[in-house]
């Protein structure tokens, strides 16, 4: 996940920055993310242990992160 922004007007940057978020745009996208990769839990597929390891992460998110913007800043990346 990426908090940074820039805003054009036409082809001219007008402004950039870093946004902030609130924990319950984390767990939408956490919940998100999860329901995105349940597939990967079907009973005629074994998962990956990076597979599991990254959606154990996912849900511990917000016990591992004091603030909402540094979940977002520490999202964890998708196994292949």
């Amino acid at each position: 996940m990426d908090r940074k922004y820039t805003r054009f007007n036409g082809t001219e940057i007008i402004e950039q920055g870093t946004r902030d978020v609130d924990w319950e745009e984390v767990r939408r996208q956490r919940d998100q993310a999860l329901s995105d990769s349940d597939w990967w839990a079907l009973k005629d597929l074994t998962m990956s242990q990076a597979k599991k390891d990254y959606r154990q992460a996912l849900r511990d998110l917000p016990q591992v992160h004091e603030h909402a913007n540094d979940a977002i800043d520490n999202w964890p990346e998708i196994p292949e």
